[in-house]
């Protein structure tokens, strides 16, 4: 059975009901982490470039670079699409509390509290266990932003 999220400009959709509809957020925990993986992977790939461009000494700030692209990347992504590339290869995007796709104001929040997240270690610990146990797979970040992460295969 396949069940549809519709949108209208219009009115505000809800977000699907993990009890009702529990394939929105079927295998999500794991599909975050698989393209936590490629973004980090192509993230590293942008980094690289561009340290070419300043003849390989961007290499010395390595980390710093690899920070900037990745917060730029992901602010990008999800004010464009709601999701990485590494989201949609895995078939799943952020969703607003309101059920609408992330705009540039919510992608900025969103990225913001994941760089908390990754910077504080009990903060990403609290984000992974919510992940994992919440009733819509939702991390730190997500809970106080009220946004969820949903498989699109079902939209």
């Amino acid at each position: 059975m396949t069940t549809t999220m519709h949108m209208d400009q219009d009115h505000p959709i809800h977000l699907p009901d993990p009890a009702t509809q529990p394939e929105f957020y079927e295998s999500v925990p794991t599909k975050r982490l698989i393209a936590f993986f490629i973004d980090a992977l192509l993230i590293a790939f942008v980094a690289f470039i561009l340290s070419a461009f300043t003849l390989f000494t961007a290499l010395l700030i390595f980390p710093a670079l690899y920070a900037v692209v990745s917060f730029l990347y992901r602010w990008w992504a999800l004010a464009a699409r709601s999701a990485t590339p590494g989201m949609r290869i895995m078939s799943v995007e952020f969703r607003q509390k309101n059920g609408h796709k992330f705009d540039t104001g919510t992608a900025f929040l969103h990225t913001v509290g994941y760089f908390v997240s990754v910077a504080v270690f009990p903060a990403q610990l609290i984000s992974i266990a919510l992940m994992l146990l919440s009733e819509r797979k939702q991390g730190l970040t997500d809970m106080i932003l009220g946004s969820v992460l949903i498989n699109t295969r079902y939209e």
